[in-house]
């Protein structure tokens, strides 16, 4: 006898909710744990405290990457790493993607930066600033050369953005590589103190490379610090408070919703007068 209607949809139903339990987990409960007692959140913990309540919508929860190489077809985790979607921080419009520390540390895979630029993108499109919530080890180096490609595209939309709709990076982790050249590219950089930190790369690669040891807090070389924040308009954040990350959106927010009602104006003012070819 064949099945039911009802029970194949309840069967589809069981297996959706199971998906969405398992996408819900990122890198499973140990390494959860693991992440708090680093003093850290987790990337839907941070999207839930810096959007309005209940405004949330994820985009692509079920992408898991493409890699078969080093047995990486055994360890896919839905979402692969990286929260996208949209939502309203004091009833603003913005998109928002926040990386995944739990899984596979962050690192940036193919259907990874897919996820990232297709964001990057509904910005563009609907005129949304882009808060990016940073906190990865850089690209995924089983993926090779397809990761490299994956911050490219990246890299590339961040260009094409600038201007058009404000960018917003926070460093909430240990970033390193592309992690914080695509960062360094946009318009604010907000970074958590004890928590965060910004590698070309890290002090492991540079001991390995000139045998030197360069820690995480104080590195050989120094920076002026005003210089720097001049140079990158780099605001740290003294605190991991969700007050201060929202207070600081909502400032940008305020900021190009002036630049754009100023511009609709002189628009007016422009369409007012005769143009010089009308005049005879």
């Amino acid at each position: 006898m064949s099945e039911s209607p009802n029970a194949r949809a309840a069967a589809l139903i069981a297996k959706l909710d199971e998906m969405n339990a398992r996408a819900l987990e990122g890198g499973g409960a140990a390494r959860i744990a693991k992440q708090h007692e680093t003093g850290k959140l987790t990337a839907r913990e941070r999207i839930e405290l810096l959007l309005d309540p209940g405004t949330f919508v994820e985009l692509d929860r079920f992408v898991v990457h493409r890699c078969t190489d080093f047995d990486m077809d055994k360890s896919k985790v839905l979402g692969d790493g990286v929260v996208t979607g949209w939502g309203l921080v004091d009833g603003r419009k913005v998109v928002v993607f926040a990386q995944d520390f739990t899984v596979i540390g962050g690192s940036l895979s193919g259907a990874y930066a897919s996820k990232i630029c297709k964001v990057m993108d509904l910005g563009m499109r609907i005129g949304a600033p882009i808060i990016g919530l940073n906190d990865s080890g850089g690209a995924r180096i089983q993926e090779g050369v397809e990761s490299l490609a994956g911050y490219a595209d990246i890299f590339l939309r961040n260009t094409l953005a600038s201007g058009v709709v404000p960018q917003i990076s926070a460093i909430m982790g240990p970033c390193a590589g592309g992690a914080v050249y695509s960062p360094a590219i946009t318009d604010f950089i907000l970074m958590v103190e004890h928590t965060s930190y910004m590698f070309i790369t890290g002090p492991e690669v540079i001991k390995t490379v000139t045998h030197e040891d360069i820690s995480q807090r104080r590195p050989r070389w120094r920076i002026d610090a005003r210089r720097q924040e001049r140079r990158l308009s780099l605001d740290r954040a003294r605190r991991s408070s969700s007050h201060r990350a929202r207070s600081r959106a909502a400032f940008v927010l305020a900021v190009e919703q002036h630049r754009r009602s100023s511009a609709q104006a002189l628009d007016r003012s422009h369409g007012s007068r005769k143009s010089p070819r009308s005049i005879r």
